[in-house]
């Protein structure tokens, strides 16, 4: 994959300087916009000019680039590791999320969606994984996501067998679940994060800023250039930070220039209640992964997802996590925050979305790049993200109304919501205390597992003909 995108990137270097002088090999060669134009980032496939794709590649790299980092820091922290170990992961992390990457873009195989989906570390693994990590040890949590991950990329490439359970109003539910899920990750980075000036009028102003930013942009810029909006707004956040003190510039040269990644920094340990667990929330993973690839096919694509795209995304997730694994990593899967990132701009173009792999990677292998991505501010973050989240939800909306608003399809979406709001709200999690802890992990937090459960027994115990046999009394 690296010699791939240094291919490319050195093919479209070339076919740009030829079209200056109109001509490739020696001969005569007309360019068409079909061959390498900027329109076609709204297209899935097409070349894209290799210095306009970059901007875009990198606008979805920072907009989850601190996200996927700090669920590493929680978990080895609950492992008892020490800062240097926790800095090696994290150069891992970056590599392997951007191999990742490329594997969803361009499939091996049956793994892989040949869909625009990044890949990163979530959040959805951090409190079983905590679990797993302070009770058996860190090399219990790598065992564990080994094991796991096979457990979904084979579950995965045998989707045909079970995909109806994922109806339409189902997706349509569990998307509006990822929209709702995400709105207190953006309100908590909007405020500065886990930081102890969280709330600040600092880091509010810093949020404002950044905001304002972006919708000025999305309203004033013309063309393609209208979809930069983002890292636009990130840029001028970031530059605002600096002013404000609020990045300390002296950590981005900290740990050398070259870092390759390390394979097996931890021997895996294999525990069989560590590994249930962890497989249990690679279902969980799995839903949320079916909703954000629907979301984006909708979206971004103004279709229907098709079974192999569904077995493709999943495979990737799971056998990803696993090679993550290798490298003392947490599972990876689909970013819902650039789900919505597409959602908003539009921008599905596969090369495009290469770039900011290939960024990644280059985040992995150089400290410098990925602690200059790692410094962004968590209030800057938010203030761009926060309305990406929203566009999720109402990317849902859009596919349960293409679903259809009848009896039994609001009756789905309507209890599985209720249900997935109101009983992992951090006010009622106590309704949680009479099961056993494995399911409290589970579902007594997690908004989209819930969702997940309750709108696919719904849709297989529901009538039919809910709406006939009304209309017939």
């Amino acid at each position: 994959y690296l010699l791939y995108f240094i291919k490319e990137a050195l093919y479209f270097v070339i076919l740009q300087s030829d079209s200056r002088n109109g001509k490739r090999g020696g001969k005569e060669r007309k360019m068409s916009s079909k061959d390498c134009s900027v329109n076609n980032i709204y297209q899935l496939e097409g070349r894209v000019p290799l210095l306009k794709a970059i901007p875009f590649g990198l606008q979805h790299i920072l907009a989850m680039f601190v996200a996927n980092l700090t669920p590493i820091t929680i978990i080895a922290a609950a492992g008892g590791l020490s800062q240097a170990e926790i800095a090696v992961l994290l150069q891992n992390a970056m590599f392997i999320a951007g191999i990742a990457t490329l594997i969803q873009l361009y499939p091996v195989w049956k793994v892989g969606s040949g869909l625009p989906i990044v890949m990163g570390v979530s959040f959805t693994f951090v409190t079983v994984l905590c679990t797993v990590a302070s009770n058996y040890g860190y090399p219990s949590v790598v065992g564990a996501v080994l094991v796991g991950g096979l457990f979904e990329g084979t579950l995965g490439l045998l989707a045909k067998y079970w995909r109806k359970l994922i109806a339409p109003v189902v997706a349509a539910s569990v998307v509006i679940a990822i929209g709702m899920s995400l709105f207190s990750v953006g309100a908590r980075s909007f405020g500065g994060g886990y930081a102890e000036d969280f709330g600040s009028a600092q880091n509010l102003l810093l949020g404002t800023i950044t905001l304002v930013v972006c919708l000025g942009w999305n309203c004033f810029a013309k063309g393609y250039l209208k979809q930069l909006s983002v890292l636009v707004g990130l840029l001028v956040g970031y530059v605002v930070a600096i002013l404000m003190g609020k990045v300390d510039l002296s950590v981005i040269f900290a740990g050398g220039f070259v870092s390759l990644p390390k394979l097996m920094p931890y021997k895996p340990e294999f525990h069989a209640g560590a590994i249930l667990s962890v497989c249990i929330i690679f279902l969980v993973s799995a839903a949320e992964t079916i909703g954000d690839t629907t979301a984006m096919v909708a979206t971004g694509l103004n279709r229907e997802i098709e079974s192999k795209e569904i077995s493709g995304s999943l495979a990737c997730d799971g056998y990803a996590s696993s090679l993550s694994s290798l490298v003392g990593c947490p599972p990876v899967t689909s970013f819902s925050q650039n789900v919505g990132l597409l959602a908003m701009t539009k921008v599905v173009n596969k090369f495009t979305i290469m770039t900011g792999a290939g960024c990644m990677i280059l985040a992995g292998l150089l400290p410098p790049v990925g602690n200059f991505f790692a410094s962004l501010p968590e209030s800057v973050l938010g203030g761009c993200t926060i309305m990406m989240f929203g566009t999720i939800m109402t990317s849902g909306m859009q596919m349960l109304a293409k679903a259809g608003f009848n009896q039994r399809n609001v009756t789905i979406a309507a209890l599985s919501l209720a249900v997935g709001v109101g009983f992992t709200a951090a006010s009622e999690i106590d309704l949680w205390h009479i099961f056993p802890e494995i399911v409290q992990s589970v579902f007594s937090a997690n908004v989209v597992a819930v969702a997940v459960v309750v709108s696919i027994i719904l849709n297989l115990v529901l009538a039919k003909n809910m709406d006939v046999d009304k209309m017939s009394e």
